[in-house]
């Protein structure tokens, strides 16, 4: 069976990374091991002490923030030379709901898909402006179009990706619509 790990890029998340590490499981059908990894982007709060006490498996400390791209980068990395099959990533900010995740995994575990993208209800988030909604859904549209699938949602954070579309060889693209907190 495969090994999981959940990776959450952070900056200054000491506050909300308690929050999500406490609805990560440990565990799920399917899945022989779970790990966590923090990607700690230079913050200057302690994150990382706040991932350490949360029994986070593995951080990747950067000395200075570097990005989110670059942190999601590194975490990836870090996922897979900590073994992964599977790599989910989740935000530090509790926006994602962590009991999504085998339905997110659940593609990849049948292996009808690589990389799986969790969709948010942009219409129904109060606290996105019509603004952000417009350009989200603009660019998601651009995204399926371009990549000829069905991504509702480009810019979500919640994603799935098997160990093998990581290294290039990639067959499809699934997109469930997980439930938000």
């Amino acid at each position: 069976m495969p090994k999981l790990v959940i990776q959450i890029p952070c900056h200054n998340e000491r506050e909300t990374l308690p929050i999500v590490l406490a609805t990560l499981p440990r565990s799920l059908p399917g899945v022989d091991a779970i790990e966590w990894l923090v990607v700690d982007d230079g913050s200057r709060d302690g994150t990382a002490e706040a991932a350490v006490a949360g029994g986070v498996n593995h951080i990747v400390r950067f000395s200075h923030r570097q990005g989110l791209a670059s942190a999601f980068l590194a975490g990836l990395e870090g996922s897979l030379k900590a073994g992964a099959d599977i790599i989910v990533n989740t935000d530090a900010d509790n926006q994602y709901c962590a009991d999504d995740i085998p339905k997110l995994i659940a593609p990849i575990l049948a292996g009808e898909a690589e990389i799986v993208i969790g969709a948010r209800p942009i219409a129904t988030t109060r606290h996105f402006s019509p603004v952000k909604k417009l350009l989200q859904g603009v660019g998601s549209w651009v995204t399926r179009v371009l990549s000829n699938t069905d991504v509702q949602d480009a810019p979500s954070g919640f994603r799935a990706m098997s160990r093998e579309a990581l290294s290039g060889s990639t067959s499809s693209t699934a997109t469930p619509t997980p439930s938000r907190r």
